[in-house]
């Protein structure tokens, strides 16, 4: 499992200083099913902006 997982979105309220997602767990989704050929055909669904 990733210790560290990096992120580049800074307006998600998991967002930390070194591009590091702090979230306790991260939830990706497909946009074709139960598998994906390449990382555009998946989504972060963790993303929450911040306020």
């Amino acid at each position: 499992m990733a210790k560290d997982v990096k992120c580049e979105v800074n307006n998600c309220k998991f967002w930390a200083d070194g591009n590091r997602c702090h979230a306790a767990t991260i939830y990706v989704v497909s946009h074709t099913g139960k598998s994906a050929a390449n990382e555009k055909e998946t989504d972060c669904q963790t993303f929450e902006p911040t306020v």
